[in-house]
């Protein structure tokens, strides 16, 4: 089963996902950044697809998933796997986030250890402020006559700077996405990363973690994934010499991390 499908969750909304890899291989949940799909793990699927079922989703208010108006909240984003996972019939899963992925795991690790196998927290925080950060980023993108601004943010924010100004494919495909994201979705999603604060619950995760980090990344720095290994009992650190997106600028360094881990 690889194209897309659909899961309706508590609230009505529908929630976009895909499976890649045999059925009877260990399930391995692929949680993205905000502001991208799930076609975020297009470059690692094939490999991890080789070891796992991979299920992929997209965040509600993203992709092909449903946008219900308003802010979203972690707790709801939380609950949105975990509806999924049920509706699947899946019991326990590895699970491996990144940026706002990596939030969701953390909110899984504390509220739903018993589903959670081997948890992969990447390029992620406890919290990220001040409030008024995301209130101007939300008004932002509400205000603006299209995505073209808030695309060339994320990516100088995702990416180096000598890759953006070349322009790459990999670059114009990440702007593709960008452009393509539905702004009350992204206004959704900006308003749970805002009234997210796991810094003092992160430490009750009791489940074997990885902690990846970006050496130069300016969104969530490597200081807060130190924090996060610190904090959760027997957690490894691994720091790539990454801006944000990890996966996409150190694939093969990333993999290896990944998949020593869940071996």
């Amino acid at each position: 089963m690889s194209e897309l499908n659909f899961v309706t969750v508590g609230d009505g909304t529908r929630i976009a996902y895909r499976f890649d890899g045999d059925a009877g291989k260990p399930v391995l949940v692929l949680s993205n950044s905000i502001a991208t799909m799930l076609h975020m793990w297009d470059g690692q699927v094939g490999e991890l697809s080789r070891h796992f079922r991979v299920l992929r989703y997209d965040f509600r208010g993203h992709g092909g998933s449903s946008t219900p108006v308003g802010a979203y909240s972690l707790d709801r984003l939380g609950r949105d796997v975990i509806e999924l996972i049920d509706a699947l019939g899946l019991g326990r899963v590895h699970f491996l986030g990144l940026s706002l992925g990596g939030f969701v795991g953390q909110w899984l690790g504390i509220h739903a250890p018993e589903r959670i196998d081997r948890l992969i927290l990447s390029n992620t925080s406890s919290h990220l402020g001040p409030a008024s950060y995301f209130d101007e980023r939300i008004a932002v993108v509400r205000q603006a006559p299209d995505m073209s601004e808030t695309a060339d943010v994320f990516l100088n924010n995702w990416f180096p700077a000598d890759m953006v100004a070349a322009n790459e494919p990999l670059i114009e495909e990440f702007r593709a996405m960008l452009l393509a994201i539905d702004r009350q979705g992204l206004a959704g999603l900006f308003a749970a990363v805002r009234d997210a604060d796991l810094r003092r619950t992160v430490a009750l995760i009791s489940r074997p973690t990885l902690v990846i980090a970006g050496e130069h990344d300016t969104v969530t720095a490597a200081s807060h994934s130190e924090l996060i290994a610190a904090a959760v009992p027997g957690a490894k650190l691994v720091v790539l010499p990454a801006v944000h997106l990890s996966n996409v600028e150190y694939p093969a360094e990333f993999m290896q991390a990944v998949l020593d881990f869940l071996r």
